[in-house]
């Protein structure tokens, strides 16, 4: 049941990488429908991130107070409408209005899906399941660019397909229940056992139930008057709040958006010198993605998050230095360095970087301030993606390719330093055992170093 849960909310991922991408196979069709300028086709492609920055600042309280599951409801009337709403678009104005409604229903998915997904997977499988949300990203984006290469004639027919699985998660969530931590904290301990029953396929009068519930009580009970944004800033959350918003500004400023628009002009130095070859091979950058998210989520409860991370900022550092030079250099021998860095880069992305801070986002804060800690991490997903797309075009013309390239290769390297000294090990623990070590005012850092801790959660898992 847990795969299906977890599939179903998913889908949240999929419209977030189908609505991000679909924008690109549509733009050439709008210019000459609309005759939109430079200015309008900004602000219509940075509306999605611009309503996802308010869609996840609403959905941090909304998610805690009316629940999980209603509030990915919420999201999947939006996708629809948002999704019509561009198909039917007049003009250019009506069409960023959708987009920005559409971008609104990004920022609540990208919050509540993960957190979903963590609070109904059992310990050991916890990893995984929550990147299948970072999964369905890359399957959207690659959707996007499949419809776009499909449909390059007609623009409504792009946008009306995300009204599909928009539908679809609608009717996915109206058959779930809500997290059994959510339904334990308003008091439904009837339904909380029922949901675990479910998702852990065991008999309603399975002990393991009880235990369960036993951890999830208690740590309740613990966080009872302590829901305010002074908790979430507090001694307790700070260290989890420290690990959110550094996991997301570091994946942002490894400049993935920025690759990802290179793209193009990479595969066109390394010799890709037709348009529809370009397009091709940029689809085969979108199945690289989806691949090496496979692999990430292969070994995420094996090796861990620590070690993940460490090895995802270790190539990105090297496969972005390779870029820098092969765009610093007139060489042709470099452009074909530059093409393998961004394979390379790509794929160390895809596999540890893309989808561990959508991961650990959703186990490190302590359940009382989970929805406020994700949010504030959301924010700043979304804040530094617009800050590096907007600074992308304004650093070339400061420092060049080579510069900014460099910069995000010096940002990757931090990362392996910031992951060792802020990053704990979370791989096996119940949430409730994260939270405990936090209360415990041990270093973050120690977490899932600690044989007794460690047991503990794999006990009651």
């Amino acid at each position: 049941m847990i795969y299906i849960v977890a599939a179903v909310a998913g889908i949240a991922g999929f419209l977030f990488g189908f609505d991000e991408g679909v924008i690109a196979g549509a733009l050439h069709l709008l210019r000459a429908q609309f005759s939109i300028t430079e200015a309008q086709e900004g602000i219509m492609t940075a509306a999605v991130p611009f309503g996802a920055l308010f869609g996840a600042l609403v959905a941090g309280r909304a998610v805690e107070r009316f629940g999980r599951r209603q509030m990915l409801l919420v999201a999947a009337v939006l996708f629809a409408i948002g999704a019509l709403c561009a198909a039917l678009a007049t003009g250019a104005t009506m069409l960023t209005l959708a987009r920005l409604l559409l971008g609104f229903a990004i920022g609540i998915a990208g919050l509540v899906a993960p957190l979903y997904i963590s609070e109904s997977a059992p310990a050991d499988k916890r990893g995984m399941l929550v990147s299948i949300y970072q999964l369905a990203i890359t399957l959207g984006i690659l959707g996007a660019y499949v419809v776009g290469y499909a449909f390059d004639d007609s623009w409504r027919t792009m946008f009306s397909i995300g009204i599909i699985p928009g539908v679809a998660l609608f009717v996915g969530m109206f058959f779930l229940r809500d997290t059994p931590r959510f339904l334990a904290i308003r008091g439904k301990t009837a339904e909380a056992r029922t949901a675990i029953a479910s998702l852990r396929g065991i008999p309603s009068d399975d002990p393991r139930i009880e235990q369960e519930m036993e951890e999830i009580s208690e740590t309740a009970e613990a966080d009872k008057g302590h829901r305010g944004w002074a908790e979430l800033f507090g001694p307790v959350a700070r260290p989890a709040l420290i690990v959110g918003i550094g996991l997301f500004f570091l994946q942002q400023l490894s400049g993935i958006n920025a690759v990802i628009y290179y793209a193009p002009t990479v595969f066109q130095e390394a010799g890709f010198a037709d348009a529809s070859t370009q397009i091709l091979a940029t689809v085969g950058v979108g199945i690289v993605n989806v691949l090496m998210t496979l692999v990430g989520m292969a070994l995420i409860d094996r090796i861990g998050r620590r070690k993940l991370l460490l090895g995802g900022f270790l190539f990105a550092a090297l496969s972005l230095g390779m870029i820098a030079v092969g765009a610093a250099t007139d060489a042709q021998s470099m452009d074909v360095v530059a093409f393998v860095g961004l394979v390379v880069y790509i794929g160390a992305f895809a596999a540890s970087i893309g989808p561990l801070p959508w991961v650990m986002m959703s186990e490190v804060f302590p359940l009382n301030v989970r929805g406020r800690g994700m949010s504030v991490a959301s924010i700043t997903n979304w804040g530094f993606n617009f800050i590096v797309v907007f600074s992308f075009p304004i650093l070339i013309g400061l420092i060049g390719l080579g510069g900014v390239f460099a910069i995000y290769s010096i940002v990757c390297a931090a990362g392996i330093l910031f992951t060792l000294r802020y990053v704990p090990e979370t791989n096996g623990l119940l949430l409730e055992d994260i939270e405990r070590h936090l209360r415990s005012g041990k270093p973050f850092r120690q977490l899932g170093r600690t044989p007794a801790v460690a047991t503990a959660g794999t006990a009651a898992s």
